[in-house]
């Protein structure tokens, strides 16, 4: 199936392009073909993961290049989902662009594809570990943009209250998602290892991430809607920290030994 990845890349970011340019129609026709093309390229990339998963024969998860994947699929899905509550066009379009990012990274550094998995990535742990953790970077991913958004409507001194009520609602989601995570990957890792938590570098930064959006809940809940710019900017910096972790964490000295690093 990777032969075929240069033609889902260039599909993908036509189908999204025209999806960017049409929204902006007047015309409802146009507007409703944009969100066709707009889902037609994700479900493209959705396709795509599910014949690699059967021609690999098994879930492609394994390395940074399969996970990339897997964002640029679900970023479209949430793009389309929220688009679709709140009429927000710049949400549609910043989830295609993130899509097309993310699928350009990976045809230009594509990993070493193959079937081998490691005896730790043979669990029934895997699977769902894994696509939680994709999904709630997709969901919080899109907070971090609203959060932005909301710091320049405040600072424009303009109305934040769909802004906050947005990236609120996001980080929920993404923040369940986010825990199922950290719970599979410790019974993952019992299974694996024989211990739920080592204080492995990425175990330590997937914590850490945790607790950055556990201390936006918390504050949001304290000051409800008194501090919207604090609010916002937690999330920003919640999201460089899970940015560590998911990419930033390969290059720490520390996590040279890591038993994780068999997933970049």
């Amino acid at each position: 199936m990777w032969k075929y990845f240069d033609y889902i890349t260039v599909s993908s970011l036509l189908l999204w392009i025209a999806s960017g340019v049409m929204i902006y129609s007047k015309s409802k026709i146009t507007k409703q073909i944009s969100l066709l093309f707009h889902l037609l390229a994700t479900l493209v990339i959705g396709v795509f993961i599910a014949k690699l998963w059967i021609e690999l024969d098994r879930p492609p998860l394994r390395t940074l290049a399969e996970t990339r994947i897997w964002y640029a699929f679900f970023m479209g899905l949430i793009g389309f989902s929220i688009y679709l509550l709140y009429r927000q066009k710049w949400m549609l379009n910043y989830s295609a662009l993130m899509g097309i990012v993310f699928l350009l990274v990976t045809f230009f550094r594509p990993d070493t594809m193959n079937k081998t998995l490691m005896p730790a990535l043979q669990s029934v742990w895997f699977i769902p570990h894994v696509i939680v953790y994709i999904f709630a970077y997709a969901m919080l991913g899109m907070a971090s943009l609203t959060a932005i958004y909301g710091m320049y409507r405040y600072k424009k001194k303009k109305d934040t209250q769909k802004a906050t009520l947005v990236t609120d609602q996001l980080i929920r989601i993404g923040y369940v998602f986010l825990t199922f995570g950290l719970l599979f990957g410790a019974l993952w890792a019992k299974e694996a290892w024989g211990h739920y938590w080592t204080w492995d570098p990425k175990e330590t930064w997937a914590f850490i991430t945790w607790l950055a959006y556990l201390v936006y809940i918390h504050h949001k809940y304290k000051h409800k809607e008194k501090q919207p710019f604090t609010n916002f900017l937690i999330v920003v910096i919640a999201f460089l920290l899970l940015l560590v972790c998911w990419f930033g964490v390969n290059y720490l000295p520390t996590a040279q030994m890591s038993v994780h690093t068999y997933s970049g």
